[in-house]
């Protein structure tokens, strides 16, 4: 398959890679040249520009950082209008459903396709090629995606434009909860004079036993917060899951009170650790640190 691939940051390397190592034909596009030419060892033609970077593409990959740098990118710079005609853009980055919406709109009205297709699953779900992958579409442009979808990881289709992008949310809700519960949980053992290490080992395979407690839980215990998924995402996903709750006349008390959390540790200067670096905040709060 052509395939382009824009964004090559923490989680677009390692899926660029994978698309390479599949034995496809990948163009790749960052703004910052350097991160793209990681890849050239493993066969990637890499763009000076976005626009260029799409001539040609069957596929073209977002995995950029925020809903109005997607815009910005497809449309603001030229990106779409430099698209053959039928080309589908699957973009992967974790934005807002409305924008999602909104640019498969204005991409059908160009003669385009249009998935979104955000994933969870980290840095090591990439790498592996096991990241979730919840899209948003139409079946006849899922089904054309599914054999590039299914090189990084379980694609499912849950809707039409702008419902991958509501499950998206509905996991980082239940992944910013847990992370809060797990921490504050950890910090209260680890008060009381309980090893930390020891409870996680003592409740793991319990009804309180997660992927978060396996792998944010051992962060904590080990103080290990090198960015993986930066505590300023979680915010991002966090407020993005408030405004379409208010979108819709929902009341999300329980995510409400994450995100202040989550807000507060970005304030006090952990901006750039890891999202379970809320362990900081809370442990801040408790004058543990």
């Amino acid at each position: 398959m052509r395939i382009t691939f824009l964004g090559i940051g923490l989680m677009g390397f390692p899926m660029a890679r994978r698309l390479c190592e599949a034995g496809h034909s990948v163009r790749v596009w960052n703004r910052s040249i350097a991160k793209a030419q990681r890849l050239l060892p493993f066969g990637a033609t890499v763009c000076a520009s976005a626009p260029e970077a799409v001539q040609d593409a069957e596929y073209v990959v977002t995995m950029l950082d925020n809903g109005p740098v997607v815009g910005q990118v497809l449309f603001d710079a030229g990106t779409a209008s430099a698209m053959q005609p039928g080309a589908l853009v699957v973009d992967m980055s974790s934005i807002k459903p409305a924008e999602a919406r909104d640019h498969a709109q204005r991409l059908l009205a160009m003669g385009l396709r249009h998935l979104d297709a955000p994933v969870s699953g980290g840095t090591i779900g990439a790498e592996q090629g096991t990241l979730a992958i919840m899209a948003g579409g139409n079946l006849q442009d899922f089904e054309a995606a599914r054999e590039l979808l299914t090189v990084l990881g379980r694609p499912t289709l849950v809707g039409p434009h702008g419902c991958g992008q509501l499950a998206k949310l509905a996991n980082q809700m239940i992944v910013g909860i847990t992370i809060g519960a797990v921490a504050e949980a950890l910090l209260l053992c680890e008060k009381g004079g309980a090893d930390m290490a020891q409870v996680k080992a003592a409740i793991t395979g319990g009804f309180a036993d997660s992927r978060i407690l396996q792998v944010h839980g051992q962060r904590m215990v080990e103080r290990d917060f090198t960015a993986r998924a930066r505590l300023t995402v979680q915010l991002k996903d966090m407020r993005n899951a408030l405004g379409t709750a208010s979108e819709l006349g929902f009341d999300a008390p329980i995510t409400a009170a994450l995100e202040q959390l989550y807000a507060d540790g970005v304030a006090h200067g952990d901006a750039d650790l890891d999202q379970s670096a809320l362990f900081v905040e809370l442990a801040r709060r408790n004058t543990m640190q």
